[in-house]
């Protein structure tokens, strides 16, 4: 006689226990899918509706691009203000930098344009300072004269404010980036000496790190615009970091409050997915050489012609998809990329 047949109570205990364990186990594992599958729903809505309110088109009738297959290019525009400057329309822009991207290599190029940048500025029909072309014509005159310096067609502009910068990198926990010397710097609402920074490598707040992207008080604008640029990096590392998924609602909210751009919402998933292959992304940096000048008693920066021209051939390639030999500014750009 087999023990199941000796005791078949016993046996009946044993397979119910096992049909309650795995019932708990199924219900256990629908209730986290389910739970996962609102907290996304959430995440997307909310994100959706934060888009919603960044979204401002200024070319309503502009042809749109599919993120995914074409290249395209997006002009960051970093604007001097805050509550207790309270510029708002009419502020200067305090940071501008030209981005390409090309899906099918996986690649980035960046320039940062400097502020005080002596370029001929459509709306005024008159050369000026470029940071003053947000001054008169807002974002519409800001990008119409990037537009007109590179010769090439921008396709969409990201307009952030100050706490929009401190609130992406307070959520994302900080980002580690290199403090060329000590600073001392102001901090967002302009309290002198607020921010102090000692040389190194380190893991930066967002008030730490705008402290950094403002300065220039022991160099000039061109590596100011480097630090920058360096600074962009490492928060594309970060979102594409793992630790930084659970970081996704709070940035959601920064943006949502202190962005303004034409990028849709699915757009703006497009360039997520875009900015999170992680290595295998491709960034080159570039900056435009010139001297310092004056025009009357007002300070300029005047860019170098072959230095211009040089860069502009560089991204009108890299938008194209076509192959480009450079000199001094591809090398310059690889060496920026290997030092990463």
């Amino acid at each position: 006689m087999s023990i199941n047949q000796r005791y078949p109570k016993i046996q009946k205990r044993k397979r119910k226990r096992r049909r309650r364990i795995i019932k708990l186990i199924f219900f256990t594992f629908l209730f986290f899918i389910l739970a996962g599958s609102s907290y996304a729903y959430y995440l997307l809505h909310k994100a959706q509706s934060a888009v919603n309110k960044s979204y401002e088109e200024f070319r309503p009738d502009a042809e749109k691009r599919n993120l995914k297959e074409e290249s395209f290019s997006i002009l960051f525009i970093g604007v001097d203000d805050s509550e207790s400057r309270k510029f708002h329309e009419s502020t200067r822009t305090d940071a501008l930098i030209l981005a390409t991207f090309n899906p099918k290599d996986e690649s980035v190029k960046m320039v940062s344009i400097p502020r005080d940048s002596y370029v001929y500025i459509p709306s005024e029909e008159s050369y000026d300072k470029i940071n003053h072309a947000h001054v008169y014509d807002g974002v519409k005159g800001t990008v119409e004269t990037v537009e007109e310096l590179f010769d090439i067609k921008i396709d969409y502009y990201v307009k952030m404010n100050f706490y929009a910068f401190i609130d992406v990198v307070d959520a994302l926990g900080g980002i580690k980036v290199e403090v060329p010397y000590d600073i001392s710097e102001k901090d967002s609402e302009d309290h002198h000496n607020a921010i102090v920074l000692k040389k190194g490598v380190q893991t930066l707040n967002g008030e730490e790190a705008l402290a950094l992207a403002r300065t220039r008080k022991k160099d000039n604008d061109i590596e100011r615009g480097k630090r920058q640029q360096e600074i962009i990096k490492a928060i594309v590392k970060k979102a594409a970091s793992m630790h930084a998924v659970t970081k996704y609602d709070d940035i959601i909210e920064a943006v949502g409050k202190n962005m303004k751009t034409n990028l849709t919402f699915n757009e703006m998933m497009s360039l997520i997915s875009y900015a999170t292959t992680g290595s295998k992304l491709n960034i080159d940096s570039y900056t435009l050489k010139g001297t310092d000048d004056y025009v009357g008693d007002a300070y300029v920066y005047r860019l170098d012609e072959q230095s211009l021209e040089e860069v502009k051939e560089v991204f009108k390639h890299h938008l194209d998809g076509t192959a480009y030999t450079s000199n001094d500014y591809t090398q310059q750009a690889q060496a920026n990329n290997d030092h990463q």
